[in-house]
């Protein structure tokens, strides 16, 4: 990043004063406009993809009832939010059922040998290949919907059965152009803060909606 795009996102920083009252209010009317975006993001996602979370949820609570297991994968922040999303079904707060899940971004040892002896677009296929089976489920986030790696672990995911679920930004990338993800969720955005915030607000509701089916189906 430049430095003159860093002034655009933080202009308080460069102004050359000493206007306390001036930078609070900048940081204040900053604050304010990003958290108005993220809100009318999360609105359009709720409008426009509701029903489609739902039934993914439900497609979820299903493989898991069949003794399947949640596979996360993501690259950088994505990567972050995959731990992230394992985590929460393997460590729920309140009356939740702990389900089984995994992140494929986290164990270095594996990651470093595929890049280092293969190459960086293999790091999550070859784990669905060593790992997946058809009861389970295919996590993919990326915020560009790019990611080489990312396209080739839905690939690998969908020849063996696997519900797949992705998760982009700005309009999908190459990720919506493939037919092997069972359910994409775009967060159509061109920031990357606002597309990482959406998703996590989607990770959550699916969370929050395969729970719920889980618990209907065990009573």
């Amino acid at each position: 990043m430049t430095s003159g795009s860093i002034e655009e996102l933080y202009p308080f920083l460069y102004a050359g004063s000493s206007d306390l009252a001036a930078v609070l209010a900048q940081v204040r009317a900053s604050t304010v406009t990003k958290t108005e975006e993220i809100l009318e993001l999360r609105r359009r996602l709720r409008d426009t993809e509701g029903s489609r979370l739902a039934a993914c949820a439900e497609a979820m609570a299903g493989r898991f009832a069949a003794g399947g297991r949640l596979l996360a994968f993501g690259n950088g922040g994505s990567a972050t939010d995959a731990q992230q999303l394992a985590t929460l079904f393997l460590n729920p707060d309140g009356h939740f059922r702990p389900l089984p899940a995994l992140s494929l971004a986290s164990d270095s040892s594996v990651l470093t040998a595929l890049g280092n002896d293969i190459g960086v677009e293999v790091l999550y296929a070859r784990q669905i290949a060593a790992f997946g089976s058809r009861a389970d489920i295919a996590v993919g986030l990326s915020t560009s919907g790019n990611s080489e790696n990312l396209l080739r672990a839905f690939g690998e995911a969908s020849r063996r059965g696997l519900l797949t679920i992705g998760l982009a930004g700005y309009s999908g990338g190459k990720m919506a152009e493939l037919d092997s993800i069972d359910f994409l969720f775009v967060a159509p955005s061109a920031s990357v803060h606002r597309i990482q915030e959406a998703q996590t607000t989607m990770y959550h509701v699916l969370w929050e909606l395969c729970q719920a089916a889980v618990m209907r189906a065990a009573s």
